[in-house]
This record gives structure tokens, sequence and C-alpha cells, in this order.
């Protein structure tokens, strides 16, 4: 073969050794893993506990429909229970709202007390040239 037409490219082959032991990309792997999986696993549990709750949840709304099922067959009177609904539903709202309206409030909050904490940070650093000015 010619000089010319030699190749100095590597192969694929060879390319795919190199990444596999690379042992600061394993190193910087494992690093990001250590940090992550806590937070996976934790997530993970969070989950589970969640859906085992739901569960659970489930099966104690079905039991209460059967226990409600079974009085309501035994009353002779029938009660209009559309009036304790709406105002059932029209609570549910008012604790949405103001849910939301202390959400905001907090939000607020955290801003004004950033604000304050920046602002007093710029006031210690004015006051420490001013001490340091008048220094002889």
């Amino acid at each position: 073969m010619d000089v010319d037409t030699e190749s100095t490219a590597t192969s694929i082959d060879e390319n795919t050794e190199n990444f596999c032991d690379n042992p600061t990309r394993d190193t910087l792997a494992e690093g990001l893993m250590g940090l992550i999986k806590p937070t996976v696993d934790q997530l993970d549990e969070r989950v589970r506990a969640t859906r085992i709750s739901q569960l659970e949840l489930k099966q104690c709304i079905e039991s209460l429909h059967e226990e409600l099922k079974k009085i309501n067959d035994n009353q002779q009177s029938t009660v209009d229970l559309d009036v304790y609904v709406k105002k059932l539903i029209n609570a549910k709202q008012r604790v949405t709202v103001l849910s939301n309206i202390l959400q905001n409030v907090q939000d607020r909050l955290n801003k004004v007390h950033a604000s304050i904490e920046k602002e007093t940070v710029k006031r210690k650093i004015i006051l420490n040239n001013t001490i340091e000015d008048q220094s002889p």
C-alpha cells in the first residue's frame, strides 16, 4: 500500500474498547449514581407507599359504599342528600381558594425574605467598607 492511501483513522472496535475501559468515566458514573440512587430509591419507596395507600383508601371507600347502601335499603324514608352534597362541594371550593391564597402569600413571604437577606448583605458590605475607610 502507498503511504498516501493508508488510513490513519482508528477502527470502531478500538474506540469501543477505549470507551469501556475509561477509569475516569467509570468513576464519574459511579459518583453520579451514588448521588442519584438514594433519591431515586426514596422516590420509588414513596410511590410504592402511595399506591398501597390508594389501594387501602379504595377498599375503605368500597366498604363505606356497601354500608351506606345497606343503610339506605333499610331506611323507609329517603333523605335528600343533594343539599348536603352541594354544601360539601362549596366547602371544598372554599378550601381550595384558601389554599391557593395561602400558597400565594407563602410565595410572597419567601420573596420578601430573600429581598431582606439581599439588602442585609448589601448593607453589611457598605458598613464594612465605611469602617475600613475610616480606619487610619
